[in-house]
């Protein structure tokens, strides 16, 4: 008999992605152990997985994708399971009691590769040389086995064994790092709860560079040749870190570490303490400098807090288009009255027939999300006044910490900072597709 889920425990209650994530339990701790050969694109892992029930469960899943799946344990005793692309199923040899505490272990391996989607291909990637992750929204399941859905954040221990003449980094502080007869074992760990999608491994044959001199510890991995370039247009992260931290509150984890790889990529990564640029980023001429403040915006906006759900996309983007124009402003460029102002006529010529708050998942990366959200923090920004509005950034941030957010918890909580109703300001900019006036700050 094959096995199959409990009811309710194999669809996750995300309503962009519900084939993404799974229900009747929330994951405590992954505990991952991974060994990857470059060349011959082969990862043998082993998973496992600390869970709570919070239903009676008979069979569970987790999300894999095209991974092999050698054998499953559930409390250290041998489980049935199908694995089918996307899904582990599993039938412990004991039902799991509601409230209880189990562990799952799962060993696995094969060539991983991305997911591919509406959105092309997430997840696990090979470059020329060496391996890109970057897992938004549903990429996780690419590397290893996981409850792939945003409100499930975890702590996190990841052991990664690869060639010596590669450099390994993962999304966490480095615990140690030991050198075998032609490869090095990396321990990382991450302790701040982190949803799948923003884990990260990066493996190249890079070299490390420093960042900035004071504030929390920045540094780059990055390769020899782009050495120079890369000096110039990240030259002024520490500046840029200082202005966010003024805005948003304390920087939200121990380090921030950029990667550039020497591959061209579309767009930068973003993980949790982590971002990822390609080469073609990188010009000597700073062009690119908007992305480096997007990323690192989105370690508070969409890391630290993370959505509880796909639909409240725009707290993410939004947000971190925002402090794209807030450090143009303070940084001598053009001001947020200005970048609103051709943001807004940038919209205004492309009619929607979507909202902010709920775009669909179609639209979910739209870029009429990310303007239009962050021309709805500058209309706030206008109604509420500029030290009421800023006291309000910080407090958002600091409340949430580390936790998941909805665009409802955003709104009641701005709605503290004033005594003028904001209804009428959120309905038109998030609740309706018709563009509001440009919003101005005077």
């Amino acid at each position: 008999m094959t096995p199959s889920a409990t009811p309710g425990a194999e669809r996750s209650t995300d309503p962009y992605l519900p084939e993404a994530g799974n229900g009747g339990y929330r994951v405590l701790h992954y505990d991952l152990d991974l060994d990857y050969r470059v060349v011959s694109n082969r990862l043998a892992g082993k998973a496992v997985v600390t869970a709570r029930a919070v239903q009676s469960l008979s069979r569970f899943t987790l999300d894999l994708a095209r991974l092999q799946v050698r054998d499953v344990r559930v409390d250290g005793r041998p489980a049935r399971f199908d694995h089918r692309p996307g899904k582990l199923r599993i039938k412990p040899e004991r039902p799991v009691g509601y409230g209880t505490t189990f562990k799952i272990e799962i060993r696995y391996g094969g060539k991983p590769g991305p997911v591919s989607g509406r959105w092309g291909d997430i997840g696990w990637d090979e470059l020329s040389d060496g391996v890109l992750v970057a897992s938004q929204p549903n990429g996780a399941p690419s590397w290893f086995p996981c409850n792939d859905r945003p409100d499930d954040k975890a702590t996190f221990l990841i052991r990664l064994t690869t060639a010596s003449a590669y450099t390994a980094l993962v999304t966490g502080d480095l615990v140690s790092r030991r050198r075998g007869a032609g490869t090095t074992t990396w321990v990382y760990e991450r302790n701040e709860p982190t949803a799948p999608y923003l884990m990260s491994v990066q493996i190249g044959r890079y070299e490390t560079v420093s960042l900035a001199d004071s504030g929390p510890v920045q540094r780059a991995a990055i390769t020899p040749r782009v050495r120079g370039v890369f000096a110039h247009d990240f030259g002024r992260h520490g500046e840029i870190m200082a202005v966010l931290e003024r805005l948003f509150g304390p920087y939200p984890f121990r380090e921030y570490v950029v990667v550039v790889t020497d591959d061209d990529l579309d767009d930068p990564v973003e993980a949790q303490g982590m971002a990822v640029f390609g080469r073609n980023h990188l010009d000597g001429r700073r062009t690119h400098e908007r992305l480096i403040v997007h990323e690192l915006a989105h370690q508070w906006f969409g890391n630290s807090l993370t959505v509880a759900d796909w639909r409240h996309i725009w707290l993410n983007e939004g947000f971190a288009t925002y402090a794209e124009w807030m450090w143009s402003g303070a940084s001598g460029g053009p001001s947020t009255n200005a970048h609103a102002a051709g943001w807004h006529a940038w919209v205004a010529a492309r009619p929607t027939t979507f909202t902010v708050a709920d775009p669909g998942v179609s639209r979910m990366f739209d870029t009429v999300i990310y303007k239009r959200g962050a021309l709805t923090l500058h209309a706030l920004r206008a109604k509420l006044g500029e030290q009421a509005f800023l006291a309000m950034l910080r407090s958002w941030v600091a409340e949430h910490r580390h936790s998941t957010v909805t665009t409802a918890q955003f709104r009641t909580h701005a709605a503290r900072f004033t005594t003028a109703p904001l209804d009428d300001l959120f309905t038109a900019w998030l609740d309706r597709p018709e563009l509001p006036p440009p919003p101005r700050i005077r």
